[in-house]
C-alpha cells in the first residue's frame, strides 16, 4: 500500500484520485507514526519551502521520513515535496531542508521571456535511466507549477531536465531509494500515471 503524507501543504485529492485511477491501494497518512505501516510513501506539496519544513518538523515527520528511507524503502517527493528533499531552500529567508539530496533550492531568475511562476506543460529530457520512467517515452510533456528550482551539488543525481528559457531540473534521485519530481505526475496523464504505476513496483534500487 502507498502512504501519502498529509503535512498541511499537499494537493492530496489529485494524488489519491490518480492512484484510484490505476487501481492502486493508497491511504493518506496524518500521523507520522503511521509511516511504519507502508513500504512506499509519497511527499506531495504546494507552497513555501520554509512553511513546509516548519510543518514537517513540528510533528516529527522528518524523523519518520529518515527512518523510512534508512530502511531503503522508496520515497517519491512531488513539487514542493521534491524541493524539501534538498539541504537548504532560500524561500522566506532560507532554512534547512531534509538533506536527503545534496544541494539547494533557489528562486528562478526572472530572465527575458520567462514568466514566473512556471505554470503549464513542459517537455522532459531524460539524462539517465530510472525505473520510474520505464515505458515512458523521452521528450514528452508534464505539468509544472513552481517558481523555485533545485540545484543539486552532484550531476549524478539528475534524472531529467526541462527547458524554460534555461535548463531546469525536473526529476532527481539520491542514487538509491529517494526520487523527486518537480512536475506533477498526478496532473500529467497518461505519462504521469505510468510514473505512479512504476512507483508501485519500484524496489528502491536504481
Amino acid at each position: 500500500m502507498i502512504g501519502v503524507i498529509n503535512f498541511g501543504l499537499g494537493n492530496l485529492g489529485s494524488v489519491i484520485n490518480s492512484f484510484n485511477e490505476i487501481k492502486a491501494e493508497v491511504k493518506i497518512i496524518s500521523n507520522p507514526k503511521e509511516i511504519d505501516n507502508f513500504d512506499r510513501i509519497i511527499l506531495p506539496g504546494v507552497g513555501s519551502f520554509r512553511l513546509g519544513m516548519e510543518n514537517l518538523l513540528e510533528k516529527g515527520w522528518d524523523k519518520k521520513i529518515f527512518e523510512h528511507t534508512s530502511k531503503k524503502k522508496p520515497l517519491l517527493g512531488i513539487c514542493l515535496g521534491m524541493q524539501l528533499l534538498f539541504d537548504w531552500g532560500e524561500e522566506d529567508g532560507g532554512c534547512k531542508g531534509l538533506g536527503l539530496i545534496a544541494g539547494k533550492v533557489v528562486k528562478m531568475k526572472n530572465i527575458k521571456n520567462r514568466k514566473l511562476p512556471h505554470v503549464g506543460w513542459n517537455r522532459l529530457y531524460l539524462k539517465k535511466k530510472h525505473p520510474i520512467f520505464d515505458n515512458v517515452r523521452n521528450n514528452v510533456d508534464f505539468y509544472f507549477v513552481h517558481s523555485y528550482e533545485c540545484l543539486p551539488e552532484n550531476e549524478s543525481n539528475i534524472i531529467s531536465t526541462s527547458s524554460y528559457e534555461t535548463e531546469i531540473l525536473s526529476c532527481v534521485s539520491n542514487g538509491d531509494n529517494v526520487v523527486g519530481t518537480q512536475f506533477h505526475p498526478e496532473k500529467s496523464p497518461p505519462n504521469g500515471l505510468k510514473i505512479l504505476k512504476n512507483f508501485l513496483t519500484w524496489d528502491g534500487k536504481c
